[in-house]
């Protein structure tokens, strides 16, 4: 992938680039140089949690076994 850098100096990074780094409007990101002497583009701030992070966990004490097979064997 490649961009063109404005007279400002500025680069639009593509979209695909933005996805797999999680860059949205606001992100801050770092340039480092490689001992190659390439640049690499790094997120700073941390990245977001996963849309899955929020449903982990526990959901506090459930059922017990006998109570599930009751419920399921429509035992009430």
């Amino acid at each position: 992938m490649s961009a063109t850098v404005t007279s400002k100096g500025q680069v639009t990074i593509p979209k695909p680039v933005r996805d797999l780094l999680g860059i949205e409007p606001g992100t801050r990101v770092d340039f480092r140089r490689t001992p190659q002497g390439q640049i690499i583009l790094v997120r700073a701030d941390p990245a977001p949690p996963s849309r899955f992070a929020k449903l982990r966990g526990h959901a506090g004490k459930g059922l017990s076994t006998d109570a599930i097979m009751a419920l399921t064997r429509g035992d009430t």
